[in-house]
């Protein structure tokens, strides 16, 4: 598989390098791209991007210094109305106090063919929208009129910041083909940013250096006369500016495929972290070099609050009376943290309110409260650093910078390893993490300003364990009970199921989700004792649990819950196989035989056992008299499972589900 990945790189390099400039301009729609009915290489594409080109220039304003302006015009073409969805725009600008941007669309036109002439309809100001996302961010959206099948839009925005120290990430590919996308950045000498490309298809890099000047007007005043007299000169900066070009030409769409844990990870784009900043007679400040630089200014963000005392210790000291192991303690400093500190959605490695005051208004970001979680443990004479995290839905950090992190937990060092504990989740205990930070691998950091990575995913496996016993009357209805125990992940995901439902609205769901049974005689434990395994039990009745037909019962032995469909289908993955946690899901079924039948067809027992102890799978079937007892068990070792692994995996899962489905026939006697 990497041989054809290498090859189709090659000639699609090959294909990008004979690509003469192309000239876009807005405003010259082609027939030819209205009379367009299917993507020609795509003919599932509901829309496609036919060209984006952005610029994005760090310039000198006689005002406010070095700013950054960033322009993209875009032409979409919509093929199907799945794909009217890309006839409504946003983007985001960062709107706080010290760090306003701001955001204007402009030659916005839904152009259609209409009677073989080009019909041009202009976006007008009710198709403008200005929102608040959060506290830190607006948005600019627009919706683009008369959009039909068939209609190509265009439109262009500018985004002006009021520094020149970001660059805002580019996308080559999306969730539909893209045809044409140029992106280029006008970078001073002052400047220096690491850049790197992500994903699987790579745009052509070029790099050229331009010379550039400032030209500053001096104000003179000279009192020696009777009346002030005023001058003006200028005085001219010449400074050499990087212009790079990266060009993408026909990159397919992005696939959505089963356990990505984020598409965006793989999706090829190019970011920029500025590293360091070097002006004429000023020294040079360092920003993302190295992981040691980027740590050393984040902690000199976050240091102050883990440093801050007299708000907690009261409080904690006697709760931490007569707790004298790690273990005890760690689990009293969550729990005080947890009570007494809700999560108020907000994400980021640096506080919102501050320590001090999340705690008094028992509300915080994810930095108030892992942080004070952090300096509490520190108090409870632990050993606890501050890891920094990205979450799954921010994509992976690839290289050193600060923005590749939105999160922060907890880490207590033990001499059997670190123990990763975050509060702002009111199920999460040590080492189970809320499933948003399990994504790869976090950074801790120490005062001293050493750094080292940390595994975020999970290693031990998460059960799932059930035992039911059923019977079937000759009519195949199906009467039973059921038992099912969850540790750890599992646990946590079963609590999180039932939290926020009244427990009729909980199995009014468990129902409908499970083949329309009929439950009753239900009952929980360890809903809220989060170190034990949750339990539920119920009595439960199906009338379409299985199949009579001709006198004889067909049934499935695991009834509702049969994994019937295989998530993975694709001849080729394109991303690893992200599981969350290793996990192993066990049945211990007994099957009553109704009286007057007996066993006419039986599942052959089955043990599939993956490679490099990846996983492996159990089947088995014993008569016991008038009973069939029935054993099966599925188990993954891996949280992750690279793309190398993948047809083994496909495998894997067709031969297990196929032996699932297989059914029981009972024949009357």
């Amino acid at each position: 598989m990497k041989i054809t990945k290498l090859f189709s790189l090659s000639l699609l390099l090959l294909f990008i390098t004979n690509v003469k400039g192309q000239e876009f301009k807005l405003g010259k729609v082609s027939i030819a791209e209205l009379e367009q009915k299917v993507h020609p290489k795509d003919s599932s594409a509901v829309a496609a991007i036919l060209y984006k080109k952005g610029r994005t220039r760090i310039e000198y304003d006689v005002n406010n210094g070095f700013v950054t302006v960033a322009e993209v015009e875009t032409r979409i073409k919509i093929y199907k109305k799945e794909g009217y969805d890309w006839a409504n725009q946003n983007v985001w600008y960062y709107n706080q106090p010290d760090f306003k941007e701001k955001v204007n669309f402009s030659d916005a036109v839904t152009y259609n063919l209409v009677d073989g002439k080009i019909e041009k309809t202009k976006l007008k100001s009710e198709g403008v929208f200005d929102e608040v996302v959060d506290k830190f961010r607006g948005q600019k959206k627009i919706t683009m009129p008369n959009v039909k099948e068939g209609s190509v839009i265009e439109f262009s925005y500018t985004i002006k910041s009021p520094n020149g120290q970001m660059i805002r990430e580019w996308n080559f590919q999306t969730s539909i083909p893209v045809n044409y996308s140029e992106f280029s950045t006008y970078i001073p000498e002052y400047y220096v940013f690491n850049a790197r490309q992500k994903g699987y298809a790579f745009p052509k890099k070029t790099e050229v250096t331009n010379q550039r000047s400032i030209v500053f007007t001096n104000k003179d005043r000279d009192s020696e006369y009777i009346h002030t007299k005023t001058t003006f000169s200028t005085s001219k900066v010449d400074y050499k500016e990087t212009q790079t070009t990266y060009l993408a030409v026909d990159f397919p769409a992005m696939k959505e495929e089963a356990y990505v844990n984020n598409i965006d990870n793989y999706t090829s784009s190019i970011q920029h972290e500025l590293s360091l900043t070097k002006f004429p007679q000023a020294e040079v400040k360092m920003y993302s070099v190295d992981w040691e630089s980027v740590v050393h200014t984040i902690y000199k963000d976050i240091g102050s609050e883990l440093n801050k005392t007299g708000y907690f210790e009261e409080d904690l000291k006697k709760k931490l009376e007569g707790k004298n192991t790690s273990e005890e303690r760690i689990l009293v400093v969550l729990d005080h943290v947890k009570a007494n500190v809700k999560w108020n959605e907000y994400l980021g490695y640096s506080c919102d309110n501050g320590v001090k005051k999340a705690y008094k208004e028992k509300t915080g970001n994810i930095a108030d409260i892992n942080l004070m979680l952090t300096a509490m443990l520190r108090y409870a004479g632990l050993t606890a650093n501050p890891v920094l995290v990205s979450t799954r839905s921010n994509g992976i950090s690839i290289f050193p910078n600060r923005t590749a992190f939105n999160y922060v937990i907890a880490a207590v060092e033990t001499p059997n390893g670190s123990i990763l504990l975050d509060a702002s989740d009111k199920f999460s205990t040590p080492n189970i993490l809320p499933l948003r930070a399990l994504n790869w691998y976090g950074r801790l950091i120490r005062k001293d300003g050493t750094s080292e990575e940390v595994d975020l995913m999970p290693k031990k496996s998460s059960n799932d364990v059930v035992f039911m016993s059923y019977s079937i009357d000759p009519e195949g209805k199906v009467t039973g009970k059921t038992r099912r125990q969850c540790t750890d992940y599992n646990a946590m995901i079963t609590r999180k199921n039932i939290n926020g439902f009244k427990e009729e609205e909980y199995l009014e769901k468990l129902e409908n989700s499970n083949n329309k049974i009929e439950i009753s005689d239900y009952s929980r434990t360890n809903e809220k004792e989060l170190l034990l395994p949750t339990m539920e039990t119920y009595s439960f009745t199906g009338n379409n649990l299985c199949d009579v037909i001709g006198g004889k019962i067909y049934v499935n032995p695991m009834l509702f819950f049969t994994n019937e469909k295989n998530p993975f289908k694709q001849d080729v993955r394109e991303y690893p196989v992200d599981f969350g946690f290793p996990f192993t899901d066990k049945y211990n079924i007994t099957l009553q035989i109704p009286e007057g039948f007996t066993t006419e067809v039986l599942p052959a027992p089955a043990i599939i056992n993956m490679e490099d102890n990846l996983g492996s799978f159990r089947f088995n079937i014993a008569p016991a008299g008038n009973s069939l007892q029935i054993i099966i068990q599925h188990q993954i070792n891996e949280a992750i499972v690279s793309t190398e692994k993948y047809e083994m995996l496909k495998e894997y899962y067709k031969t297990m589900i196929a032996k699932q489905t297989e059914k029981i026939v009972l024949k009357r006697i």
